[in-house]
């Protein structure tokens, strides 16, 4: 099979495709021919050396993609070969094949292209985790989402606004604003000009209920600021750094929780349950269009150099995509 290999650790200049043997499905696994792959921020870490896949998962970049199921393993049922699906990886994307655990692979959605459906597993299942089942927004709570345009970004803002909630985003250019408010974002704050904070407060009676926040340690004082009493921060990346001081006294005053999560290492069963509530949840929503996966363009495998620099840079709006 074809698949992206990396010469050591660096830039997107290590990236070459080469091939290597097909895989095959163990017990529980199935077998996806790839058509596309979605990029993620992640996918520059591990990269860079920063990031390592979980034990035993391919060395293979790449944590989502979709295609058709080409071989099942040994008891795996309510699958058949053929079937065009979507999946989480904990690695191996970047591939004509992959071998993914079965409860990890999910039904394309009603009205979604097979390629475009690479854009769905990572950020479905990161949006709905952190936001709605580990900080638990309700209907009638607000969310600060940082980063709106990229690709959770475009999915907070859309799933949270669709069940009802408040959303604010922050976003660096007046264009990617403009989107994020075209997605249901009720306010844009650039985060080069205003103080997110400052924001929050005018915006809102007291402050935000949830945080989804990817900068980690540059943000972490002030997305506690930001909260309203008994609001929950939950930390999904770490672009702002790992080390940050934080006055434990406003944690206590505001009865507040900061959360950081991770999806990549969590357990078969524990991403194979998330899998589940996403096509319970979050499918029927992209069937009926009130959220949509927003690609800000293709390219194929043999560009993968080119499609790194394009994530690194911060350019995009939504996700980019590998097709094979």
């Amino acid at each position: 099979m074809r698949a992206v290999v990396a010469d050591g650790s660096g830039g997107p200049e290590i990236l070459s495709v080469a091939e290597l043997p097909d895989p095959s499905p163990g017990p529980g696994e199935v077998l996806v021919e790839v058509a596309a792959a979605g990029l993620n921020r992640a996918d520059l870490l591990q990269r860079q050396g920063f990031y390592p896949p979980p034990p035993g998962a391919s060395e293979v970049i790449g944590m989502e993609c979709s295609g058709t199921i080409a071989a099942l393993g040994e008891g795996v049922e309510g699958w058949a070969v053929g079937d065009a699906v979507c999946c989480l990886l904990a690695g191996g994307g970047y591939a004509s094949y992959v071998v993914v655990p079965a409860g990890q692979v999910m039904p394309v959605p009603d009205g979604v292209d097979l390629v475009t459906a690479a854009a769905l597993p990572e950020v479905a299942a990161t949006v709905w985790s952190n936001v709605f089942m580990v900080a638990g927004l309700r209907p009638d709570e607000t969310l600060l989402v940082h980063g709106g345009a990229g690709g959770i970004g475009t999915f907070a803002i859309q799933l949270a606004h669709a069940l009802g909630a408040r959303v604010l985003t922050t976003g660096g250019t007046p264009e990617k604003l403009a989107f994020c408010r075209a997605l249901g974002a009720d306010v844009a704050i650039d985060y080069r000009e205003q103080d997110f904070v400052e924001v929050v407060r005018e915006s809102t009676d007291g402050g935000v209920d949830v945080v989804l926040d990817n900068m980690g340690a540059k943000y972490l004082a002030r997305n506690v600021a930001a909260l309203a009493t008994e609001g929950r921060l939950v930390v999904i990346g770490m672009q702002g750094g790992t080390k940050a001081e934080l006055d434990l006294s406003v944690l206590l005053r505001k009865r507040a929780a900061v959360i950081a999560t991770s999806l990549r290492s969590r357990p078969v069963s524990e991403k194979s349950a998330i899998c589940a509530a996403v096509v319970e949840h979050v499918w029927p929503l992209v069937a009926d269009g009130s959220v949509r996966p927003v690609v800000h363009g293709t390219m194929p495998l043999e560009q993968v150099r080119e499609a790194h620099e394009l994530m690194g840079s911060g350019a995009h709006t939504g996700k980019i995509l590998l097709t094979l």
